[in-house]
C-alpha cells in the first residue's frame, strides 16, 4: 500500500513531517481492501471527511464496511462519501487510472477553492503533464474531471454499529511461528513496533510468504469453461504472478472437491489416460491483468466472445473460488520425472517456485523467471542484480520464491549493479571447488561407503529428472552410512554431500546491468568458461530507477536523457557474446513464441558452460498498457526489432551452424510497432520530423541485422565439423562429476 501526505497552508511549508494522529482533515481510500487490512482512519481528526472509492450504492457502503472503520467514522463523526471511481475511469477508456478522479473529488471536498475553479485547476495540472501524450488521453482525464463530481455521493452515516465482520485476520492461525509473529506485523503496517531481536541474525528471510499477503487487487478474475479448454497451458505459462495453475491428478481425489471445481479428463499424449486436468486461479492473489484471457485461443464457436477462460466481476465469486483455489493446493503435484517438460502443456503442470510477486499489473520478466523455477527451482541458486527483478523478487515483508513439498526452492541472494555477475561466478566457484573437494573425500572413503555406491555417485549423469532423483537417493543412502563413521573425513565429507546434486547457477537482471553498469563483470563472466546460466530481463530502460536511457534502449526512443529520441542504436548484446563461440546464447519473447522460450532455457541450463539469454519484457515505461504485453511482444518479433534465435556451441559437433534464426523476416514496418508505445510516439508529436529520420534508420538497420544474422545462420558447417569451441581451462569439473 502507498500512502501519501499531503499539508497545505497560506503561508509556505518549509518543514517536512508525518502528519500525526488525529491530525488529518481529509482520508481517501483508493481500494476498499484496505478497509479491511489496516487502521485507515487513526490520523483523521474529528469531524474529517473519509472519501472511499468502491462500487457501492450510498445507502449501501455503510453496511459493507468493517466494524473498526465504523466505529472510527463514529467517533469521530466524520463525513462520508462514495464514489466508484473504477466505473468512471472505464466508461472513458482510462482502465484502472483513477488519480485525477480521486483529485478532482478530494479538492471539491477540501473547501480549499470552489469546486468550478478546482476542476479548472486540475484540467490545467493534466494539460501540462500529460499534453505530449496524446490528444486521447487529455480527452480521457479531461471527461472523468468533469463526471467525477457527477458519480460522487455523500453516505448516509446511522447512529450506531451495524458491522458483521471485523478487520480481517492478515494471516491464518496455522501459518508458520515467522509469519504470524514478524510478517504480519509487517503486512499491517505496524514494523516499527519490531523489536530487533525478532529479526533474523543472519539476514536470512523464509522463502514463501508472498503467499499469505493476499492483496485482492483484481476487480476481475478468470473463470475456467472446462467444455471449450483444449489443454495447452497458455494461460498459466504467460500469467506474471502464478495467480493461475495446472494440475493433473486422479479423478478419484474429486470425492472431496468442493461444488463447482471444474476440471475436464486430459487429452493427448502427455499424460496418462483418463488423469483430470485443471486451470484454477487464486482469487486473492490475481491481479486481473487479463493475460490469461488474451493467451487463451479457444472460443465458443456459437459465441466468438466466449472462450475457455473469461474474465468474471471478483466479489461475488469470491468465496466460491477461494474453496477451489484450498483445494487445489491440496492435490498432488505431478512426478517431475514424468512430465513433458519439452511441451508448454507439460511444463506448466509443474510447480512454480516463484509465486505471487509484487511486480507491476501485466509485468514482462516475471514469467521467465516463473518458468525458470518451474523447470529447475528445486535446484536454483540465483545472483540478483538490483533492480525490478530485485524489489519483487526479495521486497519485504514477502518473498515471492517459495519451495516444494520437499522444503526445495530457489537458495536467492541481491547484489549490487556493478559485481553481480561476479557475484554469482563466485557462487559457481565455491560449489565447483565443493564438488572437488568431496570427490577426493569420497575416493578416500569409498571402501568405507561401499566401491559401488560411491562409483554410482561419482559417475551420475543427471541429465534429466530421472537422473536427479536417482542421484538425491544415492546422496541419503551416502549421508545414513557416513553416520556410522565416527572419522573427520566422514564429519567432513557428510557437511559437503548435497554438492553431488547438481546445482543451477542463475544470475538474473535487468538490461540497465547487463548493458551497462554490470557489463564488464558480466562480459568477465562470459569469458570464463564456467557452468553459469545468465539471464537479461531486457526492458530496454532503466525501469526500477524512473525510466532512464540504457545501452539497451532503441533508438527513436524517448528517454530520461534521452528527450530528444535515442539517436544511436541498441547494443548487440547478443553478438557480443557469440563472437566467444564458446557461449550458449538466445534472444526469446514468451508472448511471440512460448514454445520457444520453453526450448531456449532448457538447453541453456544443459549447456555445461556460460549460457545467456535475453528476454525481451516490456514494461510500462515503453507507455503503453500492459494488458497487450503479448500483443507488443509479436509485434516487436514481426517487426524485426526483436529477432528470436539460439546459438548452440554443441551443434558444431554434428557438422551443424551452431546459429540457428528462429524468427522470419520482419514483415511488420517498425513505424507501425513503434506507434504503439508511447516511447516512440512521444517523439513522433513533439519532434515529427526528428522521429520520421530516427524511424527510417531504425527500419535500415533493422533490416540489416537481420540481413546478417541469415547470413551467419546459413554458413555451411559441415566440412567444419568440431567439438564445441572451449574457453581456456578453469578447473571447473566435468558435469559428470556429479556438479555441473
Amino acid at each position: 500500500m502507498t500512502i501519501s501526505q499531503l499539508r497545505f497552508g497560506n503561508a509556505p511549508i518549509r518543514a517536512t513531517y508525518e502528519i500525526g494522529e488525529g491530525q488529518a482533515e481529509f482520508v481517501g481510500c483508493h481500494q476498499t481492501i484496505f478497509l479491511e487490512n489496516y487502521e485507515l482512519l487513526d490520523k483523521a481528526r474529528p469531524g474529517a471527511t473519509f472519501l472511499l472509492n468502491a462500487p457501492w450504492a450510498p445507502d449501501k457502503a455503510w453496511d459493507r464496511l468493517p466494524q473498526h472503520i465504523q466505529a472510527y467514522v463514529l467517533d469521530k463523526k466524520l463525513e462520508m462519501y462514495v464514489i466508484d471511481a473504477y466505473r468512471v475511469a472505464r466508461d472513458a477508456g482510462l482502465g484502472r487510472r483513477i488519480n485525477t478522479i480521486m483529485q478532482t473529488c478530494h479538492l471539491a471536498l477540501s473547501g480549499l477553492m470552489p469546486p468550478d475553479e478546482a476542476i479548472v485547476r486540475i484540467k490545467d495540472s493534466v494539460s501540462r503533464s500529460y499534453r505530449a501524450k496524446g490528444g486521447s488521453i487529455l480527452d480521457a482525464n479531461f471527461a472523468v474531471i468533469s463526471r467525477a463530481l457527477e458519480h460522487m455521493r455523500k453516505v448516509p452515516v446511522p447512529d450506531r454499529l451495524t458491522a458483521t465482520h471485523g478487520k480481517r485476520l492478515r494471516v491464518p492461525d496455522d501459518a508458520p511461528a515467522f509469519v504470524r509473529e514478524v510478517t504480519s506485523a509487517l503486512l499491517a503496517g505496524c514494523g516499527d513496533s519490531l523489536p530487533v531481536s525478532r529479526m533474523p541474525v543472519d539476514g536470512t528471510w523464509p522463502l514463501g510468504t508472498a503467499a499469505h499477503e493476499k492483496r485482492r487487487l483484481a476487480l476481475e478474475v478468470p473463470v475456467l469453461e472446462p467444455e471449450l479448454c483444449i489443454q495447452c497451458g497458455k494461460c498459466a505459462f504467460v500469467c506474471p504472478h502464478t495467480a493461475i495453475r495446472s494440475k493433473v491428478f486422479d479423478p478419484a481425489l474429486l470425492k472431496d472437491a468442493p461444488a463447482d471445481f471444474r476440471h475436464a479428463t486430459v487429452v493427448g499424449a502427455e499424460f496418462a489416460r483418463g488423469m483430470a486436468i485443471t486451470y484454477q486461479v487464486a482469487p486473492e492473489d490475481c491481479t486481473g491483468c487479463t493475460l490469461c484471457v488474451e493467451a487463451c485461443p479457444a472460443r465458443d464457436k456459437r459465441n466468438r466472445s466466449r472462450k475457455a477462460l473469461n474474465m468474471h466481476p471478483t466479489g461475488p465469486i469470491l468465496e466460491r473460488e477461494r474453496a477451489k483455489w484450498d483445494f487445489f493446493l491440496k492435490l498432488p503435484e505431478y512426478d517431475r520425472r514424468k512430465l513433458a517438460w519439452d511441451t508448454v502443456k507439460g511444463a506448466a503442470v509443474g510447480q512454480p517456485l516463484f509465486e505471487f510477486s509484487s511486480a507491476c499489473v501485466g509485468c514482462g520478466e516475471t514469467p521467465y523467471i516463473r518458468l525458470a523455477t518451474q523447470l529447475f527451482g528445486d535446484r536454483m541458486i540465483i545472483a540478483n542484480a538490483t533492480g525490478c527483478s530485485s524489489i519483487y523478487g526479495g521486497n519485504l515483508p514477502t518473498a515471492p520464491y517459495t519451495t516444494d513439498a520437499q522444503g526445495r526452492g530457489p537458495a536467492w541472494c541481491n547484489s549490487l549493479f556493478e559485481d553481480n555477475a561476479e557475484f554469482g561466478l563466485g557462487i559457481r566457484i565455491g560449489l565447483d571447488e565443493q564438488i572437488k573437494h568431496a570427490r577426493d573425500l569420497l575416493g578416500v572413503l569409498r571402501g568405507d561407503v561401499g566401491e559401488t555406491l560411491a562409483a554410482a555417485i561419482l559417475d551420475a549423469a543427471q541429465d534429466d529428472e530421472a537422473g536427479i532423483a536417482a542421484q538425491r537417493e544415492r546422496v541419503a543412502q551416502l549421508q545414513s552410512r557416513l553416520a556410522t563413521l565416527d572419522t573427520p573425513a566422514a564429519r567432513n565429507l557428510s557437511s559437503i554431500a548435497d554438492a553431488f546434486i547438481r546445482r543451477s547457477v542463475w544470475i538474473i537482471g535487468g538490461d540497465g546491468w547487463a548493458y551497462d553498469i554490470g557489463f564488464s563483470g558480466l562480459d568477465h563472466v562470459l569469458a570464463s568458461g564456467r557452468n553459469v546460466n545468465i539471464l537479461v530481463l531486457d526492458t530496454e530502460v532503466y525501469s526500477n530507477t524512473g525510466g532512464q536511457m540504457s545501452k539497451a534502449t532503441p533508438r527513436a526512443a524517448v528517454a530520461k536523457f534521452a528527450a530528444g529520441g535515442k539517436t544511436v542504436p541498441k547494443k548487440d548484446l547478443a553478438m557480443i557474446a557469440m563472437a566467444y563461440e564458446h557461449v550458449y546464447v538466445a534472444q526469446v519473447a514468451f508472448g511471440a513464441k512460448d514454445v520457444h522460450t520453453l526450448r531456449a532455457l532448457r538447453e541453456a541450463e544443459s549447456w555445461n558452460g556460460p549460457s545467456l539469454i535475453i528476454a525481451y519484457s516490456p514494461c510500462i515505461a515503453h507507455g503503453v498498457d500492459l494488458h497487450r504485453n503479448l500483443t507488443q511482444q509479436d509485434m516487436a518479433v514481426k517487426s524485426g526489432h526483436w529477432n528470436l534465435f539460439r546459438y548452440d556451441p554443441r551443434r558444431r559437433e554434428v557438422g551443424e551452424n551452431p546459429l540457428v534464426l528462429d524468427s522470419r523476416a520482419p514483415k511488420l514496418p517498425f513505424r507501425e510497432f513503434a506507434q504503439t508505445e508511447m516511447r516512440f510516439g512521444l517523439l513522433m508529436r513533439t519532434h515529427p520530423d526528428v522521429a520520421r529520420a530516427l524511424l527510417e534508420q531504425a527500419q535500415r538497420e533493422i533490416d540489416e541485422r537481420y540481413r546478417h544474422y541469415e547470413q551467419l545462420a546459413g554458413l555451411d558447417y559441415s566440412n567444419g565439423a568440431q567439438a564445441p569451441a572451449e574457453a581456456p581451462p578453469t578447473g571447473s569439473p566435468a558435469d559428470s562429476a556429479g556438479g555441473e
